[in-house]
């Protein structure tokens, strides 16, 4: 019996384009970041370099501990001293990147119908992001913090998608077995891979990912319609 249901944010429940969000995010914290010294390609650079380490990681480090530490092996002790002024781009500046990013009311619709129906939702987005930013994402989505169980960010998660680590880390936290949760989310890669733990999982296709070109068709997929209509039927 399904008691939980965890959803992916960024074109699950907030739909956009990868491309157009990548560069309006990295554009404007380069931008934030160029006058105190921060070059704005190698920034970038960095920006890559930190995420790619945070999905690699396989340690008992917080993927926010890996951030970091990136970052001051690429920039050097000055990194420590500088966090605010990154805090203060994802408080005062990351919301221009909003302008990018669509919205579909049936997303929140759908989270609050299972919500009143008794089930337990959480947000299972990749923790490669501090929660200020995650936070101003669900907002964007129509959607509260308060709305989920937990949400996963930089600094609960020690693992990234697609490691099923991942997603027994957030089974662990919520103290729930395979079967009893379904995964919701638009990357093939990323969000089905839970099915391998024993979750049941959903393909939201309206912003569909699939970068391995792999057959859909063994998941059960649609838009936010076809979602409810398959758990209605569980």
């Amino acid at each position: 019996m399904i008691k939980d249901i965890l959803f992916d944010l960024d074109g699950t429940l907030l739909p956009f384009e990868p491309k157009a969000f990548i560069n309006a995010y990295f554009g404007g914290l380069a931008e934030k970041m160029e006058p105190y010294g921060y070059e704005p390609q190698k920034l970038t650079d960095a920006i890559w370099t930190g995420v790619h380490a945070m999905v690699r990681n396989d340690t008992d480090k917080l993927n926010e501990q890996i951030w970091w530490e990136t970052f001051e092996e690429i920039f050097g002790e000055r990194v420590s001293q500088d966090k605010h002024i990154f805090t203060e781009y994802y408080e005062k500046d990351f919301a221009k990147v909003q302008k990018v990013c669509g919205f579909n009311p049936d997303a929140s619709r759908t989270v609050y119908d299972l919500k009143d129906k008794g089930y337990r939702v959480t947000l299972a987005t990749n923790p490669v992001f501090p929660s200020v930013a995650t936070e101003q994402r669900i907002k964007w989505a129509g959607l509260l913090p308060t709305d989920f169980a937990i949400y996963t960010t930089y600094e609960n998660s020690h693992r990234c998608k697609p490691k099923l680590e991942y997603y027994k880390e957030i089974l662990d936290k919520l103290e729930r077995r395979p079967e009893e949760c379904l995964m919701v989310g638009n990357d093939v890669s990323e969000d089905m891979v839970a099915r391998e733990m024993g979750m049941k999982v959903f393909l939201l296709t309206d912003c569909l990912i699939n970068s391995k070109k792999k057959d859909i068709s063994e998941y059960p997929q649609g838009g936010f319609k076809e979602l409810s209509d398959y758990i209605e039927n569980l």
